[in-house]
């Protein structure tokens, strides 16, 4: 058995080297370790879904606090706590149906239910704890039916109630192991999914327009010209990493009729181009989106020239906090060597000013905050939504529990 708390440390070693190239590698391996941590946490007797929750809690805080940046970290281990509120829920859900409890309201015919007891919504919640603890006076008191609190005849006595709870206990950590499998999934597969909408997106004849490099651009480019769509790309190529030069080496491989353009040369080429297709580090609750430095620029002449701007991403970078949250850390700044060569600006290092600040200073951010007015339509592996509708995807993915994954104090 692998001791989790090693591989937790590794992983956490990774993150703060930033060992790990991309968000959907970031995001699948962070998905695999929590459903480790699932898979050998040891349940108690009752309250089996908070020690799940608590366990993923506590990796949780610490991977986000590894990297801050990578806020697809934070996502994933917010989704993993979603599952196992949804899986928790449903067991309880489906205990009360085994009680053979039902609710019904005034308007509806009682006839033809005389075999089951009717009861309230209070009865149906004291059914629901009641299947999270063993049977107590209080329960015994809250209106269940003597059917559901009679002690089942078993051969085995106490051995068969006991066999009973291990088996729900398995079956919560085997449910919630499951969906962390199928979310797995999702994220590995999140390009193909993408992918299939190009057809429906690019056109014949069309002139698309991207900046930088994005795996997730490359591959929706690659299934447009995979269905025989004659388009021409131009590439914005990205400074200072120049990453544009990458992809667009990528392009002319595939066959695609490439063009490469200057960051500066945007707003004077964007008349010519029919759609701009982006990626993103992160799509935030507000519909704003945090992407690779330059692609602001990009989308107030898509803007201008009434140019559809559209972002492209994983499921996986949908982020449920504000830009204004805490929690969110907007920026980075890389290394200044990406910009100047130290050695020719090394003379300009020793001028200071009286108190001892150098007048040379070279800032090299990381990212764009993009606001969500900006942007026409989002594209991810679940269909095109529209900014304002990214609330509704979010709320479909996040508790609002969730929101500060923080360790729970134990009183």
């Amino acid at each position: 058995m692998p001791d989790i708390q090693a591989l937790v440390n590794d992983f956490i070693l990774k993150l703060k080297r930033r060992k790990i190239e991309g968000s959907q590698a970031t995001a699948r391996q962070t998905a695999e370790l929590l459903r480790a941590v699932v898979s050998h946490q040891r349940l108690p007797y009752t309250n089996q879904a908070l020690a799940l929750l608590d366990a993923v809690r506590d990796i949780g805080e610490q991977l986000i606090a590894a990297n801050p940046v990578e806020l697809a970290v934070g996502n994933i281990v917010r989704r993993v706590l979603h599952i196992i509120r949804e899986e928790d829920l449903t067991s309880v859900a489906s205990a009360v149906d085994g009680l053979g409890l039902s609710t019904n309201s005034d308007d509806d015919d009682n006839f033809e239910h005389d075999d089951h007891p009717i009861l309230s919504a209070a009865a149906v919640a004291a059914a629901a704890r009641s299947t999270l603890r063993a049977p107590s006076l209080q329960t015994l008191l809250e209106g269940l039916p003597e059917s559901a609190l009679a002690p089942r005849p078993s051969s085995s006595g106490g051995d068969s109630e006991g066999k009973s709870k291990s088996a729900e206990r398995k079956k919560l950590k085997h449910d919630v192991i499951e969906a962390i499998n199928e979310l797995i999934q999702d994220i590995e597969t999140c390009h193909e999914q993408i992918s299939e909408q190009a057809v429906g997106l690019i056109h014949q004849n069309e002139v698309i327009l991207t900046l930088g490099r994005s795996k997730t651009v490359k591959e929706f480019l690659f299934a447009a010209n995979e269905k025989k769509r004659s388009f021409r790309v131009f590439i914005a190529e990205g400074a200072p990493r120049y990453q544009g030069h990458v992809l667009a080496k990528e392009l002319v491989a595939k066959g695609l009729q490439t063009t490469v353009i200057t960051d500066s040369a945007v707003f004077a080429m964007i008349s010519r181009v029919n759609m701009v297709i982006v990626g993103a580090h992160a799509i935030m609750a507000n519909g704003g989106v945090i992407a690779p430095v330059g692609i602001n620029m990009v989308a107030l002449a898509a803007q201008r020239h009434a140019v559809p701007f559209v972002v492209v991403a994983g499921a996986h970078k949908l982020c449920p906090l504000y830009p204004h949250n805490p929690e969110v850390l907007l920026n980075d700044l890389q290394c200044p060597s990406d910009l100047l060569d130290f050695g020719e600006f090394s003379d300009c290092m020793d001028f200071s000013t009286s108190g001892g600040s150098p007048l040379l200073h070279v800032v090299n951010p990381a990212f764009d905050f993009i606001p969500s007015k900006l942007v026409s339509l989002f594209v991810t592996d679940t269909g095109g939504h529209s900014p304002s509708y990214m609330y509704r995807l979010i709320a479909d993915y996040y508790s609002s529990d969730d929101f500060v994954v923080e360790r729970r104090i134990k009183s």
